[in-house]
């Protein structure tokens, strides 16, 4: 089995739930101890009102703590959260950049990698306020979702992947893996034609190529001055920092 298909999480009612265990670390910023991140420390995804009562049970089972809802209220008022309520699971929503989804509110002119950017300039408290959510979180596994699992995820994803100093190529391709969730992809992309939304505009906004994140991580590079210097102008403290790395490798 190839690491790309390790980490999805094998449940029949998702398609973009993922491991972020297994990147080399010591080759991105900050400078890092040799190793990988661990596994079952932080999965990403998608919105989970799919998932069946044996499915939640699963990974509840597999040790499930904290469940981040990273979605607007245009979203969670829809579907109930299979975990909002859920014994022994903290949940939290954090509205980390609402214009980042669902397809309907993007309307064309659109470049999903100057949206990341514009979050990244733009959402830096908010993201801090998820990243300290992972740091409360008592020992278990963090999932964070949005309702692909591709963007606002993908934001927080190479923020934490970056703490550990996984590299930026590397990152790019952790968020690249969501198209091979085919399931996934082709129900949003059904679900934005039948609402009229153009179609050339549906597959760029549907589109996770790496080149996309890449544009990210170069703009936190040139314009905030890498991952510790954007996450301590946005009120992290070294030691906070520490935490989050902790959390991912320790």
């Amino acid at each position: 089995m190839s690491m790309a298909a390790m980490r999805h999480w094998p449940l029949p009612d998702t398609h973009n739930i993922r491991d972020l265990g297994g990147y080399a670390r010591g080759t991105g910023e900050p400078a890092s101890t040799a190793g990988e991140t661990q596994w079952r420390r932080l999965l990403r995804g998608e919105a989970l009102h799919t998932l069946r009562a044996d499915s939640a049970k699963a990974l509840v089972d597999e040790g499930l703590v904290l469940v981040i809802d990273l979605r607007g209220p245009h979203e969670t008022s829809v579907t109930p959260h299979p975990f909002r309520d859920y014994p022994g699971v903290a949940y939290r929503n954090v509205v980390v950049f609402d214009a980042l989804a669902p397809i309907a509110l993007a309307k064309p002119p659109f470049e999903m990698g100057r949206r990341y950017c514009d979050a990244l300039d733009n959402c830096g408290p908010r993201l801090a306020e998820v990243l300290r959510a992972i740091i409360a979180a008592p020992p278990g596994i963090v999932l964070f979702h949005c309702t692909a699992g591709k963007d606002r995820t993908g934001v927080i994803a190479a923020l934490m992947l970056l703490l550990a100093g996984v590299s930026h190529d590397d990152i790019a391709a952790d968020y690249a893996l969501t198209a091979s969730a085919e399931g996934l992809i082709e129900q949003l992309r059904v679900r934005a034609l039948s609402a009229g939304t153009d179609a050339d505009h549906v597959e760029r906004i549907l589109a996770s190529d790496a080149a996309t994140m890449l544009m990210m991580l170069d703009h936190l590079d040139n314009v905030h001055g890498g991952i510790t210097r954007y996450l301590t102008a946005n009120g992290l403290s070294t030691a906070e920092l520490g935490q989050l790395t902790d959390r991912l490798c320790a």
